[in-house]
């Protein structure tokens, strides 16, 4: 009679090969939370310009008389407005309209440059080398009015846009292949 030897359990082959596929799977998993992140962040970063530049459309809208102080502001962030203007226009100061422009730019140039949040001193808000452009009918009459808001991306990307704000800074990567847009128009009617 012969005997018949059964095996049981698994092999040490078998428990490699299943550890190899678990690892495996971490490291898809690793890598998902990575993509994950770095979406999210982008995200984060395209509300803080969307925010800033309609915060800075409806500044406009209520300040016609001060629109030729909004187009004349060139490239605006990373400090170019320089120091708070004076008077402060934002805690009821008695201000012009072109007083009240320059204290709006300067105002949203913190928010960007994220000097409105600050962690142990440091800003800790705003985006990363942003730029804000301001762009409209020439003399500020009536017509569509643009706020042009660029910053620094985390990922390199073909872009077909056509679009001048800050493409010549040099803080957005070979070919802006980092710069991100976001532009809002509107239409203003400063008489309105």
């Amino acid at each position: 009679m012969q005997e018949h030897h059964r095996q049981s359990g698994f092999s040490l082959l078998e428990l490699l090969i299943a550890l190899i596929v678990f690892s495996l799977g971490l490291l898809a998993v690793a890598g998902l939370q990575t993509v994950s992140k770095q979406s999210n962040y982008e995200s984060i970063q395209r509300t803080v310009a969307s925010q800033t530049a309609n915060g800075l459309l409806e500044d406009i809208r209520t300040n016609g008389a001060g629109i030729p102080t909004y187009l004349g502001s060139g490239d605006i962030g990373g400090g170019s407005r320089g120091a708070e203007p004076v008077p402060n226009c934002g805690v009821g100061a008695e201000c012009n309209p072109a007083q009240k422009a320059a204290f709006d730019l300067w105002f949203w140039e913190q928010a960007l440059d994220g000097s409105l949040e600050t962690a142990g001193g440091a800003n800790a808000g705003g985006l990363v080398l942003p730029t804000l452009c301001v762009g409209g009918p020439a003399g500020g009459g009536a017509g569509i009015y643009r706020v042009t808001v660029v910053w620094r991306g985390t990922a390199s990307l073909v872009s077909q846009a056509n679009n001048a704000c800050g493409a010549a800074s040099g803080n957005y990567g070979d070919q802006n292949s980092l710069r991100r847009i976001v532009q809002i128009p509107t239409y203003i009617d400063p008489n309105f």
